[in-house]
């Protein structure tokens, strides 16, 4: 008897359903980050160097850990980049890992450190939002210490920039807010996407951490 058709759609969507569950792997969740550690992101403008502190906040320092042990920080956009306010980024090139990594929301923490010029943290747009995307400060954003937005309040700071400030600060900011307001197709399409609608825009390479 020849397989139906149907047999045939229920194997393909099992397929990609055990492929889709194992591009995060359970050991990469069980990284705790050290108590400081550095990292150096690569970008078309040049290197800067970030120290996070897992004091700051605990749970979000592990995962920016996991995210950069992992290599997700390759290729990425900085899509965002708001003259004197924040750079943005954190969307994958790959649909299918950044729709995994959502699925890994980091819980809620206090705001332990101000919001200062050259500090970083995880964007959010609500409660347990916070994923891959981060921010940089390119000024003192001391009220977004304590912003309150869909019943959550304020940005925890997770890291700070070390070195290569002025490289944060060059970035080709010309596109200002509009590459935001198109996460859905960045997401969905990728660098294809930003790269015929937004050419200008800067990358990071890759980023690592540094011993």
């Amino acid at each position: 008897m020849k397989p139906s058709f149907y047999s045939f759609l229920v194997v393909i969507i099992f397929v990609l359903s055990s492929c889709g569950s194992k591009i995060i792997k359970e050991k990469w969740l069980n990284k705790e980050a050290p108590a400081i550690f550095k990292a150096r992101f690569e970008t078309t403008k040049g290197n800067f160097d970030i120290e996070a502190h897992r004091e700051w906040s605990p749970k979000a320092v592990d995962r920016l850990y996991q995210l950069i042990s992992t290599d997700f920080y390759t290729d990425i956009a900085l899509f965002r980049v708001v003259p004197n306010f924040v750079v943005q980024f954190g969307i994958h090139n790959n649909a299918e890992l950044n729709n995994a990594w959502s699925n890994y929301k980091i819980e809620d923490e206090p705001v332990k450190k101000s919001n200062a010029e050259g500090t970083i943290a995880f964007a959010r747009g609500g409660k347990e939002s916070r994923t891959t995307q981060l921010f940089i400060n390119l000024k003192n954003n001391a009220r977004l210490d304590s912003l309150f937005y869909n019943d959550v309040s304020g940005f925890p700071v997770i890291a700070k920039v070390t070195e290569g400030m002025d490289v944060v600060k060059s970035f080709y900011d010309g596109y200002g807010e509009k590459p935001g307001y198109r996460q859905d197709s960045i997401q969905n399409k990728g660098n294809q996407y930003l790269k015929s609608n937004f050419p200008k825009l800067d990358y990071i390479k890759k980023a690592y951490i540094v011993k």
